[in-house]
């Protein structure tokens, strides 16, 4: 199966295949198109978060907004072994026990809220220190909808794994362009950590 359907966020796919449907006329395009659709639901990645804006990173990171409370009950059986909340408790969508639905199968949950107009380097600091502690684990890192997620978890890669910016950018942008505070705080993080990459 190429790559980059497992990456392709599953809540773009429907709109990606219905404009295929639409612009081409051909029996064959839409049997591919068919089968691009079936191919993606096959996807435990794809089918494991019902959440807003959902990005696959790779195997064993995941990025989303805010899960259902469904969704959340059933992470332990779709191999999720951590949960990285960014939001804080206190915003309007957030699920008040979610940390108990997760420990109840054994997920690690671990809550770093970041106010949405104040981001800071120290948080970024804070999931980096825990997604390093989760290597090799499938980790759902979430908010409300995966603005604060995506660029955090850009940043990690990029600032401390060592991936490739631009590629690991792509997910962002999937959701998001940063602006305001967080585009400030991404430039500064990026310059703190040795990364020559401006992705704005």
């Amino acid at each position: 199966m190429p790559a980059a359907i497992g990456r392709m966020p599953c809540f773009a796919l429907p709109i990606r295949l219905r404009s295929i449907a639409t612009t081409a006329g051909s029996r064959m395009i839409r049997t591919r198109s068919l089968l691009l659709f079936l191919l993606c639901v096959g996807l435990p990645i794809c089918d494991a978060v019902e959440a807003p804006n959902v990005v696959p990173i790779d195997d064993h990171l995941v990025t989303s907004g805010q899960p259902t409370r469904e969704s959340l009950a059933q992470l332990g059986a779709e191999g999720f072994q951590a949960v990285v909340y960014l939001a804080p408790s206190s915003v309007e969508d957030a699920i008040a026990d979610e940390a108990d639905i997760l420990r109840g199968q054994g997920i690690e949950f671990v809550h770093v809220p970041i106010v949405f107009r104040a981001p800071n380097a120290a948080e970024i600091d804070q999931v980096a220190a825990a997604l390093d502690r989760l290597a090799g684990k499938k980790v759902l890192v979430h908010c409300q909808i995966n603005m604060r997620a995506s660029t955090v978890t850009f940043l990690y890669r990029a600032g401390y794994r060592g991936e490739d910016p631009a590629k690991a950018f792509e997910s962002v942008t999937q959701v998001w362009v940063p602006e305001g505070a967080w585009k400030q705080m991404v430039i500064e993080v990026l310059a703190a950590r040795g990364v020559d990459f401006d992705p704005f």
